[in-house]
């Protein structure tokens, strides 16, 4: 089975679309959504229509926890809760009811994989996982980590190889996974990557070799950026779509 994974779509309606047919195109069988469908963006109903329909399952994001009412948000900076505030209140109800029902993780047990959003040993506290220090907190939890975990939130696309007592960083690229370690991957951001690269971020497993692989998506950032702007949503939110950061 070959899985695609996305996160981070933050609304972004032209990344969405291009890194669903970059994945269909290389035959991702079913799709996961890692979270955050809303937030910064300019198409925040059409993204969360798309991802209710085409994803198998998708897991909570803080950005979809503060619009659905589910966290504090009040010490985000100025722009991003308003943001958040204008999405709250153009979202459909339908869309709402869906945010306010996702779950923190999502186990794929028949294939020893778990999605979350941020770090697995603080699910509610949506966690960063994008440096060493950060995966080892999740050491005394070893046994209980599936052999992937895969987490969003940073925007940012990491590898770490986990074994009982030791965390090693591993480099960006494709690789099959070893089963004498368990591996905690970042998968990088559809709607607003941070990593000095304006392409989409999405990433494909096959369940049978065990081999996970990045894919970078070329999309329309002018138009991204030209729904921000149209949205009056803070201009930071479509300039930085053009750098990557």
């Amino acid at each position: 089975m070959l899985l695609g994974f996305l996160s981070d779509i933050h609304a972004n309606y032209p990344a969405l679309s291009a890194s669903l047919a970059t994945l269909r195109k290389f035959g991702a069988e079913e799709l996961y959504c890692l979270g955050d469908t809303v937030g910064y963006g300019g198409s925040p109903n059409i993204c969360a229509d798309i991802v209710r329909q085409q994803t198998k399952a998708t897991v909570l994001g803080n950005h979809d926890a503060a619009v659905a009412g589910r966290m504090d948000y009040s010490y985000y900076y100025e722009a991003a809760r308003r943001a958040l505030d204008i999405h709250t209140e153009v979202l459909t109800s339908d869309n709402l009811q869906w945010l306010k029902s996702l779950p923190y993780t999502h186990h794929l047990e028949e294939y020893d994989v778990q999605l979350c959003h941020g770090s697995p040993a603080h699910l509610e506290e949506f966690e960063y996982v994008f440096l060493p220090e950060q995966a080892r907190e999740c050491l005394p939890m070893y046994d209980e980590l599936r052999q992937l975990t895969l987490v969003g939130h940073s925007h940012l696309c990491r590898v770490f190889a986990l074994t009982e007592d030791d965390v090693e960083e591993l480099p960006v690229e494709d690789l099959e996974l070893r089963p004498d370690r368990k591996y905690i991957i970042s998968v990088g951001s559809v709607g607003q990557p941070r990593d000095t690269d304006n392409r989409a971020s999405v990433t494909l497993f096959d369940t049978e070799t065990r081999r996970f692989e990045f894919k970078r998506v070329a999309y329309d950032v002018e138009y991204a950026a030209d729904q921000v702007f149209d949205n009056s949503l803070e201009r930071s939110f479509g300039l930085r779509l053009f750098i990557g950061a």
